[in-house]
C-alpha cells in the first residue's frame, strides 16, 4: 500500500517535488529516486550534488550555434575541420549528440531553442531566427539542413525558415526517409537517423 505524502518527512516530500518537476518524472518514479538517493550511502549522494551544482556552473550556451558547451566557442564550432559551408538547424541542445553519434555529418550546427507555436505562445522572435539568419548573411554557408521534429510546429517553423531563408542564395534541406511523422530526433535511433540525414530533400 502506497504511503500517504504526509507520512513523509518534510524534506523528503521537498524532494519528491523537486524531482516529480523533471520531464519524464511522475510521482511514483519520483518518489522512488528520492527514497534510493536519501537511502544510499551519503558520500554517493553528496557526490551526486557536487557533480550537478559543477555542471550548472560550468555549462553555457554556445554563443555561436546554442549548443551546450564549456568553452566559447563550442569544440565542433571551434574545429576547423568542421564544414563550414553546413548548417544543420535543431530544435534543442540535446539534439546535437544525437547526430554526433549518427557520424554522418561534418558540418556545423544553429539551435533554435524550440518551435514555432502560437497556441503556446511561442512566436519566431522567440527563437534564435535571427541568429541564424545573420549567420548565413554573412556569406560562406552554401546549405542549411533543418533537423527538427516532423510534427505540426515542426513542419510550421520549417515553412517559416524556408520563406525566411529562401532569398539568400542557400540551399535548403530537409532530413529524408527514415524519420516517422511526429517523430523527435531526441526519441530516434542512431541508425535512422543517419538514414534521414543521407537521404535529406530539398524544399521548395
Amino acid at each position: 500500500m502506497e504511503k500517504p505524502m504526509h507520512a513523509l518527512p518534510p524534506s523528503l516530500r521537498e524532494l519528491i517535488a523537486a524531482l516529480n518537476g523533471l520531464p519524464g518524472v511522475g510521482p511514483r518514479t519520483a518518489e522512488r529516486l528520492a527514497l534510493y538517493l536519501v537511502q544510499t550511502n551519503r558520500e554517493a549522494a553528496e557526490q551526486l550534488v557536487r557533480r550537478l551544482a559543477k555542471a550548472c556552473e560550468r555549462l553555457q550556451f554556445c554563443e555561436q550555434c546554442g549548443a551546450l558547451t564549456e568553452t566559447q566557442p563550442c569544440p565542433v564550432c571551434a574545429d576547423p575541420e568542421r564544414d563550414q559551408s553546413m548548417i544543420c538547424v535543431v530544435e534543442k541542445p540535446v539534439d546535437i549528440p544525437l547526430i554526433e553519434r549518427a557520424r554522418v555529418y561534418r558540418g556545423l550546427y544553429h539551435v533554435l531553442g524550440g518551435k514555432i507555436s502560437p497556441l503556446r505562445g511561442v512566436e519566431p522572435e522567440d527563437l534564435r531566427i535571427a541568429q541564424l539568419e545573420e549567420r548565413v548573411r554573412r556569406g560562406g554557408v552554401r546549405e542549411v539542413i533543418l533537423a527538427l521534429p516532423t510534427d505540426v510546429e515542426g513542419d510550421a517553423t520549417a515553412h517559416y525558415l524556408a520563406e525566411t531563408l529562401g532569398g539568400l542564395g542557400v540551399k535548403l534541406t530537409r532530413l529524408g526517409y527514415g524519420m516517422p511523422a511526429g517523430a523527435e530526433l531526441e526519441h530516434t535511433d542512431e541508425l535512422t537517423l543517419g538514414r534521414a540525414m543521407e537521404g535529406r530533400a530539398e524544399l521548395g
